[in-house]
């Protein structure tokens, strides 16, 4: 891989499994605050996912969208030599995890725990969704596989681009993004490499019956209109969950967008309330902190 971008994202903290792929971890925000004692990830309040115990990773860096609200640097392109294999990825998480964390535990005596600094060096929950689009790397499903029989609970978060690949995963939970209420403002909001709204649709429709998320990031100005196109769309996908959440100004994304495009968590939770007042989904929680809305099928 060029040296330029894998050095910025190292500087960024991103630990990479094997140096000729982009296969890479990097503890969240959410992971380091539970560690202080501090708050956990909406997805503990919502699902009962231990926020210290969680390895945010990606098998790939490649992506086929170029979303507007995305956090990660275009600028900053890994190319990869090859795909890193499944062994590696999971021989190297411990190693990795504890690495990227290292002296926290030093420098945070105060408030991390004996307990607790152990239990983060050995993760439970593996959160595929670090950047890049994960059904790009061809051992997507086997890779899930490894996961779930290792023990790990498994999230996969993925743009829909790829329903073939989608169709083959098992992941305790499958989150699939819905950014647009219609194909011409998902060509303006992700800015697809090829024309994949239907690919997106087809995905959707395959959470009927799984443990299923779809996840709505709200741009005010760019996506938040229509909300009775957004429900007609998550009527037919039978997910069990939807989450409607505003865009958060960071990252790379305010090269593209402005502050005023972070909507407040009241104006989330009306647009959400909007949605669910035309479809099968009912209010089920909110986190206003990470200004999302939970709504869940009802019945």
């Amino acid at each position: 891989m060029p040296s330029e971008p894998c050095d910025a994202l190292r500087r960024q903290g991103y630990q990479f499994f094997s140096p000729s792929s982009s296969a890479a971890l990097k503890p969240c925000m959410w992971c380091k605050r539970a560690l202080t004692g501090g708050d956990m990830c909406y997805k503990h309040q919502f699902y009962g996912i231990a926020s210290h115990r969680c390895v945010q990773l990606t098998p790939t860096l490649r992506c086929n969208q170029r979303c507007l609200f995305c956090w990660r640097s275009f600028e900053h392109e890994v190319t990869e030599e090859e795909d890193c294999p499944p062994d590696t990825i999971l021989d190297g998480i411990h190693r990795l995890q504890k690495k990227a964390l290292a002296g926290y535990n030093a420098v945070l005596e105060n408030t991390v725990t004996d307990a607790m600094w152990r239990e983060a060096l050995d993760p439970k929950h593996v959160a595929i969704s670090l950047s890049g689009e994960p059904t790009l790397y061809p051992r997507l499903p086997e890779l899930i596989d490894r996961f779930n029989a290792d023990g790990y609970t498994t999230f996969l978060v993925s743009n829909g681009t790829n329903p073939a690949v989608l169709a083959k995963c098992r992941p305790y939970q499958m989150y699939v993004s819905l950014a647009a209420p219609d194909p011409d403002t998902y060509r303006k909001v992700c800015r697809p490499l090829s024309d994949t709204w239907e690919q997106v649709k087809e995905s959707l429709s395959l959470l009927k019956g799984r443990r299923s998320a779809v996840r709505i990031t709200l741009v005010a100005g760019l996506n938040d209109f229509a909300p009775e196109k957004y429900a007609a769309i998550l009527q037919g996908s039978g997910a069990r969950f939807v989450e409607v959440k505003g865009y958060m100004y960071l990252g790379y994304s305010r090269n593209r967008l402005e502050r005023k495009n972070m909507p407040e968590h009241d104006a989330v939770r009306a647009f959400a309330e909007r949605i669910a007042a035309v479809c099968d989904y009912k209010y089920h929680d909110e986190n206003r902190l990470s200004r999302v809305v939970c709504l869940e099928r009802a019945g």
